[in-house]
């Protein structure tokens, strides 16, 4: 018996009653990434001590406001210097919609998203202490549509670092490279126009720049 092929084919009328689950972005969040939507996947990166962690934890705050926000810390997972960040960042204000999984291994983590009332928003920092690869890791965001990915990844220079995450800035929606507290080029297919600049941290920016 051949196999019986998933009917895939979407007519215009498919296409224009899709209702994607938008979220208004406003203010220098809309100015950087337009209005995304709540699903698919978003790519940071970039090298140690720039910002990466300070900027996702802005996102997920911010993110809180249009859904339940987990964080898979499975390079660092619960410590002082995380602490310090979620205190920084003032992440008390969401506390109900925010949630730290502390080094929640992958297998765990879908488990976690496979059951009622589980999270809208995944973070997973980062790629390279994932175990995931390209095929596993576009399993991953294709099984959850209406959930978003962000994935954090190590830097190779101005790339991702490995295969796996450059395989996942190709897929990606938002691309974000992060340099000295700024992401100075933000790349997003739900923006229409140039993206502008984002300020992570403005005292941090100058304290690098007057290295």
């Amino acid at each position: 018996m051949p196999k019986k092929v998933q009917n895939r084919a979407k007519s215009v009328a498919d296409i224009i009653r899709y209702n994607p689950n938008v979220m208004e972005f406003t203010g220098e969040w809309y100015d950087s990434f337009g209005t995304p939507e709540l699903g698919g996947c978003w790519l940071v990166w970039g090298n140690p001590g720039n910002g990466k962690t300070r900027f996702v934890l802005q996102l997920c705050k911010y993110l809180a406001n249009f859904g339940r926000v987990a964080y898979n810390s499975l390079e660092e997972g619960l410590s002082l210097s995380f602490q310090n960040a979620i205190k920084a960042i003032g992440m008390q204000g969401v506390e109900r919609r925010f949630v730290l999984l502390d080094k929640e291994p992958v297998d765990e983590l879908l488990i976690r998203l496979r059951a009622q009332k589980s999270p809208d928003v995944v973070v997973i920092d980062s790629v390279q202490y994932s175990g995931l690869n390209k095929d596993t890791a576009k399993a991953l965001v294709d099984e959850f549509p209406r959930k978003l990915f962000i994935f954090i990844s190590h830097a190779d220079g101005k790339n991702p670092a490995g295969r796996t995450a450059n395989a996942i800035r190709f897929h990606a929606g938002v691309k974000v490279w992060i340099e000295a507290y700024r992401v100075p080029l933000p790349v997003s297919r739900f923006k229409e126009g140039a993206c502008a600049p984002f300020t992570i941290w403005e005292a941090g920016a100058r304290q690098i720049n007057n290295i």
